[in-house]
């Protein structure tokens, strides 16, 4: 299961009225733009939560791929463009964007967000949306719809949702909360047991082999990384939990001979506390390099 956000604005009505979501696919100038382009890579399974006016206010699981079909907005309109039937579940209510922008605009990715730092929508139509940002939508769509009392956070378990089958709103969550969470633990999974080896099963920096301390972390981050990219053993270090969250956080980065650097928000009198200074070097191979450069430019906390 892959995750989107499609931008209807006034096609809203007419598209969920037809079941789909739908695109052009060229452009005046005779281009598709990737928002329409990336309609193509929509498969049946796949979770779309819908936008209009700064809210998200339903969410729909794709019936079939995504293949040409005539225009929805008018029986007369032969256009075709890229279709994706879907089966919408509106929301009893909607998930405000900016109310909630502190809690989403961490996850969001730096190249093809479909909201902009101040939390309006940017223009386009579909966006991807990385597993990370579709479990945030998801608690917070639960909070606002389905939450019940003495519960801080709503679990899904199977014996509730069968419990409210005439919910079905519930069943869309929990199976698309489920695969989100999945694919993530899958990922990072075998990311990790493929990074192990390149460092000798150790910290990268300090040297510590206890298993329970160590971290694989990205150099380029989950939500900004192709599906490749997240399960590319180079992408990243194995470090102990202190690195770790050091270069997470980018107060640490790597140059492409391996070299440390250390962000200026660190005072010289601590990097004695953190266990790194200015000396420190990593045995990088080569195909580490492009990801550490993407880190040092857009992590890193000069």
């Amino acid at each position: 299961m892959n995750f989107y956000i499609v931008m209807q604005g006034r096609t809203y009505l007419e598209e969920k009225s037809k079941g789909v979501i739908w695109s052009l696919i060229k452009d005046k100038s005779g281009q598709t733009p990737h928002f329409w382009e990336r309609m193509k890579e929509v498969k049946a399974g796949d979770a779309i939560f819908h936008y209009v006016k700064g809210e998200i206010i339903a969410i729909s699981i794709a019936s079939q791929d995504c293949h040409e079909g005539k225009s929805p907005y008018q029986a007369s309109d032969s256009t075709l463009g890229f279709t994706v039937e879907t089966a919408y579940e509106e929301l009893e209510r909607p998930l405000s964007i900016k109310e909630n922008l502190q809690a989403i605009q961490p996850l969001l990715p730096l190249k093809y967000s479909a909201f902009q730092e101040d939390g309006d929508g940017n223009q386009g139509y579909l966006y991807p949306c990385n597993e990370l940002l579709a479990l945030k939508l998801l608690e917070l769509i639960s909070d606002l719809n389905i939450y019940e009392e003495a519960q801080e956070q709503l679990e899904f378990a199977i014996g509730t949702i069968a419990s409210k089958e005439r919910n079905t709103l519930i069943p869309v969550l929990a199976e698309t909360e489920s695969e989100a969470k999945k694919k993530l633990r899958k990922g990072k999974k075998k990311f990790k047991q493929g990074l192990s080896p390149l460092w000798d099963h150790q910290c990268a920096l300090c040297g510590i082999n206890l298993p329970e301390l160590l971290r694989a972390t990205y150099s380029k981050s989950w939500k900004d990384s192709t599906d490749e990219e997240r399960l590319d053993i180079y992408n990243g270090l194995l470090l102990c939990c202190n690195h770790e969250i050091l270069y997470d956080q980018g107060y640490i980065a790597f140059d492409g001979s391996g070299k440390i650097h250390i962000s200026n928000e660190v005072s010289n009198s601590e990097y004695g506390k953190y266990g790194i200074h200015s000396k420190m070097r990593i045995n990088r191979r080569e195909e580490n390099k492009p990801y550490f450069k993407w880190h040092k430019r857009n992590i890193f906390r000069k």
